[in-house]
């Protein structure tokens, strides 16, 4: 399936009838399907080739190298973590992945140490920086369509639970793969949005309202969006937090993708927006504290790993 895309040359950064355009526009793919393909929204090509060479050589790096830069706690959410460490699906075999974290790096104090190097760390924080900034262009257009002012979301979003991920999913021969286990277990994100960038490698796969799993057809140049739980209780249900997963790569072509997890800032009360409700449509969802519900959902994927540590 190849989902909707929607281009941000338009966009005009004060409220105009293309803005209006925009707003429609996503709001009709993440309706339907919880996903939309965005292209033109800020995001360098020429930084983001950096960033998925960068992550490569991380990952080409020896298991003892990356081990030293090693995952901590979900609290902070900081680090790498090696294949078969994560349970994206809690109730399923460990994901067929590794990857490394960076959460609210343009602000948290993280030792030098745990970096695996300076330019590492320069290029991730730059990354990083654009994609908030980015997103602010996507926040502003659903602010203004869902009738709030439209800095309602980048206030709630100053990067305190914003985190940028490498991801990076190995060949694994079909004899080694247990019954049930995935790339990435079967799940919905939690947050606002993901924005999802990959390198051509397909795999990814959602769930449709038919709880029929439909593949995802790689989308070139543009970049996955994808509404997140707590989005999902803004909007009252209308716009799905989507189950999805990412099945074992087969091949011998390794697959790298980069996901940057738009989540609230901690104290941030998600309640449902006004214009999201009415006779037909009455509240669903009660107000919740957006850090209590992250964290909840954060330790949950990694109970089963640090609970050995």
């Amino acid at each position: 399936m190849k989902i909707p895309e929607v281009s941000f040359k338009s966009y005009s950064h004060v409220k105009s009838s293309s803005n209006n355009e925009l707003g429609l526009k996503i709001n009709n793919a993440l309706t339907k399907h919880g996903f939309v393909a965005l292209s033109d929204f800020g995001i360098s090509t020429e930084l983001l080739r950096e960033v998925f060479a960068a992550s490569k050589a991380f990952f080409n790096l020896s298991e003892d190298e990356k081990r030293k830069y090693a995952y901590v706690s979900a609290d902070e959410n900081f680090g790498y973590q090696r294949v078969g460490t994560e349970h994206l699906d809690p109730g399923k075999p460990a994901d067929l992945k590794e990857t490394f974290t960076m959460r609210n790096i343009l602000n948290a104090e993280i030792e030098t140490d745990r970096w695996p190097s300076l330019s590492f760390k320069k290029l991730m924080k730059k990354f990083f920086l654009e994609g908030l900034e980015s997103s602010h262009k996507i926040q502003r257009v659903l602010a203004n369509f869902l009738e709030v002012d439209e800095n309602f979301f980048i206030r709630a979003h100053s990067g305190e639970n914003v985190a940028l991920r490498l991801l990076h999913y190995p060949p694994v021969a079909e004899k080694e793969i247990s019954k049930g286990q995935l790339g990435a277990g079967e799940h919905s994100d939690y947050g606002m949005f993901t924005l999802l960038f990959q390198d051509g490698v397909e795999g990814l796969e959602i769930r449709d309202r038919e709880e029929t799993w439909i593949p995802i057809e790689s989308c070139g140049s543009s970049t996955i969006l994808n509404s997140g739980d707590l989005l999902e209780r803004w909007t009252n249900g209308i716009y799905p937090s989507t189950l999805h997963r990412v099945k074992p790569v087969s091949g011998k072509k390794d697959r790298y993708s980069i996901a940057l997890f738009l989540d609230p800032d901690t104290e941030t009360l998600v309640d449902v927006i006004e214009s999201c409700t009415n006779e037909q449509r009455p509240k669903r969802f009660a107000p919740i504290r957006a850090g209590d519900y992250i964290q909840k959902r954060l330790t949950a994927s990694h109970k089963k790993t640090l609970s050995k540590t």
